[in-house]
């Protein structure tokens, strides 16, 4: 929806609230790393930086992925949010994860220096964590929000999630609190020891950091782009609907498709009574189009095809995909 004080306007409040206070910290983070001469310093700026780009890139998913159908693109531009959030994902790892270990390396078998003012250090990072704490606790909110409407658990709904813009806010997020905890932790021991190692170990800790996030976040968007079936319980509740309408005696495939954030396409093979005319096949199709369309709101094409139950060829294909669906359909 493109309401503002709907789900896309939730997503757009998370995604600026969070490009805007990345950019801040950045520059508190780059600023203080000059000072210090912290090499965890400077991978928690690249880190911000990253960050900054991956808002940029999420907002982007956001504005192409509302563009109506068109010719060309007949089901819509939903999936532009996952191209463009498989892109933040791996600017995470290119612009965080990968200067973060050089960074680290470079402390670690580089030539010692001293460190200078860690006080300067310590509060910029305590100021970033109070920051960036206001940015994770908005996504947290959205996506507490989101599970409780699709009645599902937290860790369910980021599991399931057909929005990658909040789930994105909320992994970076997380990794920033985790990146500072670090990072002082980094300035800390190398202050009481007067190595500079600890400092490099941070930096490689907060590469390793980041490249798990880019990781899970680009597994999840390359789910999506290839295109994930909806939520079982959503689709247990077509296949019942189809198999309660009286014109029809079975169920023979069903597929579904998340074309996007709240789209889903649904395909089904179905038996119709055999007594039905061609007439009274047309307008069930479009009656029970039309019924899944308002009960489940996020279906938005219905294809249906009327089709023998006992075609072998077919049953064969729905026996590969899917195994046997009796069973499936119980679970």
């Amino acid at each position: 929806m493109s309401d503002e004080k709907g789900p896309a306007g939730e997503s757009t409040l998370t995604v600026v609230l969070a490009g805007g206070v990345n950019l801040a910290i950045a520059i508190m983070k780059f600023v203080a790393s000059l000072i210090t001469g912290s090499g965890a310093m400077m991978s928690e700026a690249a880190h911000s930086v990253a960050d900054t780009i991956t808002e940029v890139l999420l907002l982007t998913a956001l504005r192409r992925s509302e563009r109506p159908p068109d010719r060309l693109h007949p089901f819509g531009y939903g999936k532009e949010r996952y191209f463009w959030s498989l892109l933040a994902a791996v600017s995470i790892f290119a612009s965080g994860a990968m200067f973060s270990f050089y960074e680290g390396f470079a402390t670690i078998f580089g030539h010692e220096e001293e460190q200078s003012s860690p006080i300067v250090g310590y509060i910029v990072l305590a100021l970033a964590f109070a920051m960036e704490s206001v940015s994770w606790v908005q996504a947290v909110r959205q996506t507490r929000a989101e599970a409780a409407e699709e009645n599902r658990s937290f860790g369910q709904h980021l599991r399931m999630v057909d929005d990658p813009t909040s789930k994105t806010v909320l992994f970076e997020d997380s990794a920033a609190l985790i990146g500072l905890l670090i990072a002082f932790a980094g300035i800390g021991l190398h202050q009481l020891t007067g190595s500079q190692v600890w400092d490099g170990i941070a930096s490689v800790c907060i590469g390793a950091l980041l490249a798990v996030v880019a990781y899970i976040l680009g597994r999840t968007n390359r789910g999506l782009l290839i295109g994930r079936q909806a939520d079982p319980v959503m689709v247990r509740g077509i296949r019942d609907h189809l198999a309660a309408a009286p014109e029809i005696e079975a169920v023979v495939d069903l597929q579904t498709m998340l074309l996007g954030t709240d789209s889903v396409l649904v395909c089904t093979r179905v038996d119709f009574d055999d007594a039905l005319g061609a007439s009274d096949v047309e307008h069930a199709c479009v009656r029970i189009a039309a019924e899944l369309q308002t009960r489940f709101s996020d279906v938005t094409e219905v294809f249906i095809e009327p089709v023998p139950r006992t075609d072998p060829d077919l049953r064969a294909s729905v026996l590969r995909r899917y195994g046997d669906l009796s069973e499936r359909w119980n679970q």
